[in-house]
C-alpha cells in the first residue's frame, strides 16, 4: 500500500511539475497567428489537461483553478467562463443525479435487474448480453452511468455466487458491466446526463432535443454496443460452464419484500419523466428543465415523498465544477482565437474530399488526441471547436462532425484513465478489473470503433445531413 501511494503522489509531483513546464514554454513560444490572450488561454488549456490526466488532484479542483484563472486573468467576459450555467446543461446533471439516487435507493432498480435475470440469463452468453440489455433498460431510469454501472454490479455479484463463479470468470463479468455502460450510455440523451448534453453545446445550427438525439446518435450507438458485446464474447470466454443457482437469486429478490409506495411513486416520476423527454420535439419542453423538474417534484409533499434531504449529497459539487471548466475550454478558447489557431496549425492545410475518408480522418486525429488527453470533456472541448473551423469552410454540416468525433472518443479506451466509466469500476471493491483487462479490449475495440465510424456516415446519408 505505501510502495502504491508512493508512485501516486510522484505522479501527481510529476504532473504538477510538467503541467506548468508546458504553460510556461507555451507562454515563451513565438507562436505566429495567435493573440497574447489566446496564447495564455493555450498554455492553460495544456496545463490543465496534463494535470487532469496526471490526476494531480480531484478533478473538481483542478478544474476550478482553470477557471478562476481564466477570470482573474480576464480572458473572456463570465458569462461566457461559466455559461454551462445560463442554460439547462448543467441542471440536467443536478436533476439526473437525484433521480438516479432515488431509484437506486426505493430497491426499484434492482426489483427490475432481478425480474430480467430470472427470465432470460441461463448461461455465460446470456449473463453478457443481459448486462448489455439491464444497462439499456436502465439508462431510461437512471440517466448516469456509474450508478447504474454499480447498481448492476451489485445485482451481479449475486449471480456470480449463485453460480460458484471462479474468480478469473467473476473479473470478466465485473469488466462487462463497466464497459457495457459505455457505448450504451451514448443511445439516449439522457442515458449519460453529464456529456451527452454538454455536446449538444457545441451544435449551434440545430437545437437537439430527446427524439432526435436518438435519431442521429441511437443507431450508431446501438451497432457500436453490439460490435463492443461481440467483442467481449470473444475475448473474455468463461473458464468452465456456468449454471446458476436461482434459488439464491430468489432470495436477494425475496428480500426486497413487496413494491413499496416509495417504489411504485419514483416509478410513477420516471414514466412521467420519460414521456416527457420523448414529446420535448412537440412540447418545446427543455430536457434538462424537465429532468430538474421530475427530481425537485419527487421531494415534494402528497405527490412526492421519494427523495429527502439527503439526496442532495448525492450531486457532487467536484462534477459539477469539473464540467463548468470543460464546457469553459471550447468557450474561452473561441473568444481568444485559440480553437481558430489549433485548427490552423495542426490540422490539415487540405481534407480528403470523399466523406467516408474523411470522416476516419477525423476520427483517427479525435482518438490521437484522447490517447495523450486521456478525459472526453477535454478532448471535445479542444478537438471539437478546432475541427469545426476546417469542415464548416467546407459546407459539411456540422451535426455529423460533431456526433462523429463524440462516437471516436466516447467509445475508445485503452488505459482506465482515457474513460471516466472504465476507470470508476477498476478495483477489487468495484468490479474486480484491473488495468490488464482494459487493455486486453482496448486495443482490439478499435476495429469496432472505426465500424461504427463507417456505419454512421452511411446512416448519416440516409438522414440527410451530409
Amino acid at each position: 500500500m505505501k510502495g502504491e501511494a508512493s508512485v501516486t503522489f510522484t505522479k501527481q509531483k510529476s504532473g504538477f511539475l510538467i503541467g506548468i513546464i508546458i504553460f510556461v514554454l507555451v507562454l515563451l513560444l513565438p507562436l505566429d497567428g495567435l493573440s497574447r490572450e489566446g496564447q495564455i488561454c493555450l498554455g492553460l488549456t495544456l496545463m490543465t489537461v496534463v494535470w487532469w490526466a496526471a490526476q494531480v488532484a480531484q478533478s473538481g479542483y483542478v478544474g476550478g483553478f482553470y477557471l478562476v484563472s481564466v477570470c482573474l486573468l480576464k480572458l473572456a467576459d463570465t458569462k461566457v467562463v461559466f455559461a454551462g450555467w445560463t442554460t439547462s446543461t448543467l441542471w440536467l446533471v443536478i436533476g439526473a443525479y437525484m433521480i438516479a439516487a432515488a431509484v437506486k435507493k426505493s430497491g426499484l432498480g434492482e426489483r427490475i435487474s432481478y425480474a430480467y435475470i430470472l427470465k432470460f440469463v441461463r448461461s455465460w452468453k446470456s449473463i453478457i448480453i443481459g448486462i448489455f440489455v439491464l444497462t439499456f433498460i436502465l439508462s431510461l431510469f437512471i440517466p448516469h452511468p456509474w450508478p447504474r454501472a454499480f447498481l448492476i454490479m451489485s445485482v451481479m455479484s449475486v449471480v456470480i455466487k449463485a453460480a460458484n463463479m471462479p474468480k478469473e470468470d467473476a473479473v470478466k463479468v465485473g469488466f462487462t458491466v463497466f464497459a457495457a455502460s459505455v457505448p450504451v450510455s451514448l443511445i439516449f440523451l439522457t442515458g449519460d446526463s453529464v456529456i451527452n448534453p454538454l455536446v449538444v453545446t457545441y451544435c449551434t445550427t440545430e437545437s437537439i432535443n430527446f427524439v432526435r438525439w436518438f435519431q442521429i446518435m441511437g443507431p450508431p450507438a446501438l451497432f457500436l454496443s453490439i460490435t463492443t458485446m461481440i467483442l467481449i464474447l470473444i475475448l473474455f470466454k468463461p473458464s468452465k460452464a456456468v449454471e446458476v443457482n436461482f434459488d439464491e437469486v430468489r432470495t436477494a429478490q425475496s428480500a426486497l419484500g413487496k413494491m413499496t409506495e416509495k417504489e411504485k411513486r419514483t416509478l410513477i416520476w420516471i414514466m412521467i419523466a420519460i414521456g416527457l423527454w420523448l414529446t420535448n420535439g412537440i412540447t418545446g419542453l427543455d430536457v434538462g428543465w424537465v429532468t430538474l423538474a421530475v427530481a425537485m417534484c419527487m421531494a415534494l409533499p402528497v405527490i412526492g415523498n421519494v427523495l429527502t434531504v439527503k439526496e442532495w449529497s448525492d450531486v457532487p459539487v467536484h462534477v459539477l465544477v469539473f464540467l463548468t471548466s470543460a464546457i469553459a475550454i471550447g468557450k474561452v478558447g473561441a473568444v481568444t482565437g485559440m480553437n481558430e489557431w489549433i485548427a490552423a496549425t495542426l490540422l490539415p492545410k487540405t481534407m480528403p474530399g470523399n466523406i467516408l475518408v474523411l470522416a476516419i480522418m477525423i476520427a483517427a486525429i479525435a482518438i490521437l488526441i484522447h490517447m495523450f488527453m486521456g478525459s472526453v470533456i477535454a478532448v471535445m472541448g479542444v478537438a471539437i471547436p478546432a475541427i469545426l473551423v476546417c469542415t464548416n469552410a467546407l459546407g459539411i454540416n456540422e451535426l455529423a462532425v460533431i456526433f462523429v468525433i463524440y462516437l471516436a472518443i466516447s467509445g475508445h479506451y485503452i488505459l482506465p484513465f482515457h474513460h471516466l466509466n472504465i476507470l470508476v469500476g477498476q478495483g477489487e471493491e468495484n468490479g474486480m478489473y484491473t488495468q490488464k483487462e482494459t487493455i486486453k479490449m482496448g486495443v482490439p475495440l478499435l476495429i469496432p470503433i472505426f465500424l461504427t465510424v463507417g456505419f454512421a456516415v452511411a446512416w448519416y446519408a440516409v438522414l440527410g445531413i451530409i
